[in-house]
């Protein structure tokens, strides 16, 4: 064969984020082609950014790398694309016949198999039917986005010829995903297709950030990124389903910003205060023993390990099927950086829906069921503190009349970092 579809690869310094036995570095490329005993001269990079990897890795085994930029995010790869992918490959193969040609986008099936088809077509005088069918042999199930198959066949062949997508891959739920590896500053690389089933049984659309970073400047050990189904899917739908929520994406509720209309609301009900942190809003799910989970609000799932919860009625016990709502910060202390979670609210304690009890309750059942266990075990001996990867505390919220001092520069000194504002929060 002239090509080598294939997925991105991720660099190293994406490690912390990737499990071990899900890591693709430039390097396992050329180990891979050297088992082969293959020669692959150029590489192609379909993907719409530069921070996957770098390319001098790719470049110091002697293979040719370039780019060409093709968005995806729902969009076919325009004429102009298929003219410079051809040319590229046309004018390399006829110089270099016996070396291969790698391909990639995101996961190496849509972008990558339409332009590998549209090479195929029209310099190899293949059918578009042999093509399609042929890249879904060697890279099954091949391209599954119909409109991607509908714009080959009308391209090169009858549009109303077009065969059905295929059954979408286990990690993609939903047949109108898009890709979306753009250069936007998310915190991280870039989004891709994920999933997750929902509660009605019908698939729905997940976004999949590939290489995800859980705390910007600071590597936090014992915390991997979830990219594998069902795993994945089935954290996301607890999570949904926890909070009621029936849509895609983060199920966690929003802030409103405060302005000259709603702080009327301050005087029509009960509020408590506290103040706005200068850090990353994360869910946590609890579900037992080493199953303990990071939600963030890109719907990026992290797995915890080395952190406890025990049950206050037996700490020999673990809670599950409980959900958090906090933020992280780094606190610094002493010159060193702190990594910590603040728990704010609770919304499901052990299956049971304390989301629907008042603030005032919410906040004493994180005192009580998840504080003071843990702080209890740790008296015993039987959790270390100084293995886990950040310490948990709950954050406290007071009457409203602190307000100014929340401000102040002391209480900012006192919390050991960057006091960003106010939050309020009706307690009715």
């Amino acid at each position: 064969g002239k090509f080598l579809p294939l997925k991105t690869m991720l660099g190293p310094r994406y490690d912390e984020q990737v499990a071990e036995e899900n890591r693709f570095h430039p390097s396992m490329l050329s180990n891979y082609l050297k088992s082969l005993k293959v020669k692959m001269g150029l590489l192609v990079d379909l993907t719409n950014t530069t921070r996957f990897y770098d390319r001098n890795d790719i470049e110091k085994e002697g293979i040719k790398y370039i780019k060409l930029q093709c968005k995806g995010h729902g969009e076919c790869p325009t004429p102009e694309n298929t003219e410079t992918f051809i040319r590229v490959c046309e004018h390399f193969s006829d110089k270099n016949p016996s070396e291969l040609i790698g391909v990639h986008c995101t996961h190496g099936f849509n972008r990558t198999g339409f332009l590998i088809c549209a090479f195929l077509v029209e310099k190899m005088d293949w059918s578009i039917e042999a093509a399609v069918a042929t890249f879904a042999q060697a890279r099954p199930p091949g391209i599954y986005k119909g409109d991607y198959l509908k714009e080959l066949f009308r391209r090169y062949g009858d549009e109303d010829d077009a065969p059905a997508p295929p059954e979408l891959p286990e990690w993609c739920f939903d047949e109108d995903e898009e890709e979306d590896d753009d250069n936007g500053k998310t915190g991280g690389p870039e989004s891709e297709p994920g999933s997750s089933s929902s509660s009605f049984g019908k698939r729905r659309k997940e976004r999949l950030k590939l290489g995800a970073i859980f705390l910007e400047g600071i590597t936090v050990k014992c915390v991997t990124q979830v990219t594998t189904q069902p795993k994945l899917g089935g954290i996301q739908q607890k999570c949904q389903q926890f909070c009621g929520w029936e849509g895609t994406g983060f199920p966690g509720a929003q802030p409103v910003s405060m302005d000259k209309q709603n702080i009327k609301f301050l005087e029509q009900k009960p509020y408590k205060v506290s103040w706005k942190a200068d850090g990353t809003r994360y869910m946590m799910l609890i579900d037992g023993k080493n199953e303990v989970y990071m939600i963030d609000r890109d719907n990026s799932i992290f797995h915890v390990s080395n952190l406890e919860f025990p049950f206050r009625k037996d700490l020999r016990s673990h809670l599950t099927n409980t959900l958090l709502d906090g933020e992280m910060i780094i606190d610094k202390v002493n010159g060193q950086v702190v990594p910590r979670y603040l728990i704010y609210d609770i919304i499901k304690f052990n299956g049971q829906p304390v989301g629907d009890c008042d603030f005032n309750v919410r906040l004493a059942c994180i005192e009580k069921e998840i504080i003071f266990p843990r702080h209890e075990k740790m008296k015993s001996g039987l959790i270390d503190k100084a293995q886990e990867p950040f310490s948990v505390r709950n954050k406290p919220f007071f009457d409203i009349y602190t307000s100014r001092k929340l401000l102040e520069g002391n209480f900012a000194r006192e919390v050991s970092h960057e006091v960003d504002g106010l939050i309020f929060q009706p307690t009715g």
